[in-house]
């Protein structure tokens, strides 16, 4: 049994799947949601094939009920949280004039809502964790989008801006417990969400899921007197 445990969201590829296996690489024991159970699953594998101790729950994390059973499962196979990877997320572009309440509402539930109620979920074992080392972790994925909205992504910008102030507000609230919150504020990652794009930025120009993940690997190794709020990251020669 791994003596250190994580959870970690959006985890089938890209941002998710990158810090996944950077922590599995550390010796973490690993929970891994995200909506699509086949994609999910062959993440999964992939990680346990590389020798790491996985467990995979899907499910759509706009649902309260499977936040609660991803954390549930965790804490049945685990007993213990010492990072929680806030990442799933969803982008929807629109006009300010069409936006469809439907995205609007997807948006907000997945981008805020479960970012909310997983720190709801896990606050128990994050404090303890905390208790323990005084080095507990959540990392919430934010976007540069988020500290400079975007046209025609106005509520995606919305969402993003609120991690970054809910971030802020658990460092204030949770930092005394030994539970340390940092914003991770990318801009285009060559990941799916930005193949939207690519005709533009080609995807060698874009920054890499890896270089995300080893800003976490850095988050795990201060001392527990040092809190790191943000990480914004650019690509060189533009702002987005």
């Amino acid at each position: 049994m791994a003596q250190r445990a994580a959870i970690v969201t959006g985890a089938s590829s890209g941002i998710g799947l990158a810090i996944a296996r950077m922590l599995g690489e550390e010796g973490y024991g690993l929970t891994l949601a995200a909506r699509r159970p086949d994609k999910l699953a062959t993440a999964a594998q992939e990680l346990r094939d590389a020798g790491m101790e996985v467990q995979d729950v899907p499910g759509p994390l706009s649902d309260e009920e499977v936040v609660k059973a991803v954390v549930a499962a965790h804490e049945q196979r685990y007993g213990r949280l010492d990072v929680l990877v806030n990442n799933a997320g969803v982008g929807i572009g629109a006009a300010v004039a069409d936006i469809e309440s439907k995205k609007l509402d997807m948006q907000l539930s997945v981008n805020v809502g479960a970012v909310v109620l997983f720190y709801r979920e896990c606050a128990g074992l994050l404090r303890a964790a905390g208790s323990e080392h005084g080095n507990a972790l959540v990392v919430n994925t934010s976007s540069i989008s988020g500290k400079r909205g975007q046209a025609w992504l106005s509520v995606y910008s919305a969402t993003k801006a609120a991690v970054i102030g809910f971030t802020e507000a658990m460092n204030k609230e949770l930092s005394a417990d030994g539970i340390k919150s940092t914003a991770l504020c990318p801009a285009f990652v060559d990941t799916a969400m930005t193949d939207f794009v690519k005709g533009h930025v080609p995807a060698s120009d874009m920054i890499r899921p890896e270089d995300i993940a080893e800003s976490v690997r850095m988050l795990l190794r201060l001392s527990p007197a040092c809190i790191v709020p943000e990480i914004v990251f650019e690509r060189r020669g533009d702002e987005l």
